[in-house]
Order: C-alpha cells, then sequence, then structure tokens
C-alpha cells in the first residue's frame, strides 16, 4: 500500500471510529458503572440509586425483580416479576434489559457483577466535539515481530477506577523506532490471535491522553506485523469516567513521543488529560 493510499485508509477509519464512539449507545452514552457487591448493600433492599428494580448478583448472574410501575422491559415485553441475567455479551444497544432509551447491561469482572446504564442523552454525548487525531505519518507505520511467552502470564495493574486487577500478557511486540529498539507487552485474543496493547509514551498526560490502546491485529505465522501508531485508539474511559480501563503495565511507557493516531477528546472534555 502506498503512503497515499495508506493515508486515505487512514482517514476512513478516523472517520468510523468517530461515528462509533458517539453512536447513541457508544461509549459516551455510559453513565454508571453499578458494583453490586457496593451500591446494593441490605438497607437499600437491593435497590440501585436512580437504575429502576432491585438486584442481587448469584454465583452464576445477576436477579433482577422488577413491577411494571418500574418501567423496566426485558426482550421488549415489561418486566413483572423475576429474570435472571449472565455477562452481557453483545453491545449495549443489543442489551435486553431497557428502562425508555436507557440500557441495562450486566458485566462480570473477576468474579465480581455490575450494571451498567448507557444513556443516548447523557452529558457527554451531548458535549462531544471531536476526537484530536495526529494525520496519518508513514514515520508512524512500523515492521514489527510479536515474540509470545511460553505460556501467559497475569501481571496485576491499576485500573482507571482506583482497583488492581489482573491483565493477561501472551508476548512482546518488538520494533525498532529512530533506530532504537522497544518492547510492548501485549495481550493475546483467544478466537484470533490478534493484539492488544496498553501504553503510555513521552506525550502522554500532556498533548495526549495518559495512556492508550493498540490493536496491531493478528501477526503472520512468523510472527511479523505492522506496529502502525496511527492507529493509536483512545481507551474506553477517556469517553466516560465509568469505565475500568487497565492502566500499562510496567514496562509499556514508550520513552519517545509517539505524536500520531488518537491523542484525546477536543473541547471541554479534553480539559486535564
Amino acid at each position: 500500500m502506498s503512503d497515499d493510499e495508506a493515508a486515505t485508509a487512514w482517514r476512513r477509519w478516523h472517520e468510523q471510529r468517530v461515528a462509533t464512539v458517539s453512536a447513541p449507545y457508544g461509549p459516551l452514552a455510559l453513565t454508571g458503572t453499578h458494583w453490586l457487591a457496593e451500591t446494593v448493600p441490605e438497607d437499600l433492599e437491593g435497590r440501585i440509586p436512580a437504575v429502576p428494580g432491585r438486584w442481587r448478583a448469584t454465583a452464576d448472574g445477576v436477579v433482577v425483580s422488577a413491577a411494571p410501575e418500574d418501567g423496566l422491559e426485558l426482550d421488549g415485553k415489561p418486566l413483572d416479576g423475576e429474570a435472571r441475567l449472565g455477562a452481557d455479551e453483545g453491545p449495549p444497544a443489543g442489551s435486553r434489559l431497557a428502562a425508555g432509551d436507557v440500557r441495562l447491561v450486566v458485566i462480570r469482572r473477576e468474579g465480581e457483577w455490575a450494571v451498567r446504564t448507557y444513556d443516548p442523552g447523557s452529558a457527554a454525548r451531548r458535549a462531544f466535539a471531536g476526537i484530536e487525531a495526529t494525520p496519518y505519518d508513514p514515520a508512524f507505520a512500523l515492521p514489527g515481530r510479536f515474540h509470545p511467552y511460553g505460556e501467559d502470564r497475569t501481571v496485576r495493574v491499576e485500573n482507571a477506577d482506583g482497583r488492581a486487577r489482573g491483565l493477561g500478557l501472551g508476548g512482546e511486540l518488538l520494533f525498532t523506532y529512530a533506530g532504537a529498539p522497544h518492547a510492548l507487552q501485549v495481550a493475546v485474543d483467544g478466537d484470533d490471535g490478534s493484539l492488544w496493547a496498553v501504553f503510555a509514551d513521552a506525550t502522554s498526560g500532556d498533548s495526549s491522553y495518559r495512556f492508550r490502546f493498540l490493536r496491531p491485529g493478528t501477526p503472520a505465522p512468523d510472527g511479523v506485523v505492522t506496529v502502525d501508531l496511527n492507529r493509536a485508539l483512545l481507551p474506553p474511559c477517556a469517553f466516560a469516567d465509568h469505565f475500568i480501563c487497565p492502566f500499562p503495565p510496567p514496562g509499556n511507557t514508550l520513552p519517545f513521543e509517539a505524536a500520531a493516531g488518537e491523542r484525546r477528546l477536543k473541547g471541554a472534555l479534553a480539559a486535564g488529560d
């Protein structure tokens, strides 16, 4: 692919990203993540503040009970009684449970259950002015190689909500920039073998968000893969405070300025990033 073709592909990618994050039930619509062990103490009798119904976590799912006046709908029908829900696997727009325009999504992290609320009328979505992104620069499309570990590793890293959680890592992404070798620890998708890195660099917290994601795709059988920093992504927690994104693991802070890809939100939502 020529540089002009790559630049055109990048512009399309960026336009699609803006459309995705600003969609009615995209990350800007997340208005709450309610951990059931914390937000449903006994004195609230199963109530989550500002969320209809009564909730309780079990070993294998979440049970919600509602009366008609709660206004909850399950699979498009009013919920009158109890329903048991597992973790949602699809996008929020397809959630089985809704309260008017708000979608309710059940998640599980390290054995703990939570309910998320997605509201297309959220303040963050209304205020969204776009994503600051650096135009395509071929100097940041770097040849790389994936070096798998002998076995998967798990490291504890702080998350955006202040908790430490396990981050699974399957190997290292090796590449060279400005004549110096670099490496990023990466997770490996169990289904398609695609790679995912959480990284920071010399621009983080200054002209870029405090950390970003990189998804280089699936390496070739010999490990060859392109490390295209032009496709650096803002993490979900850049769009809403209620996401629990992991911070970069030790060693995943690049010493140079990766002035490429998505940098931060435009306008008021970027203040302080």
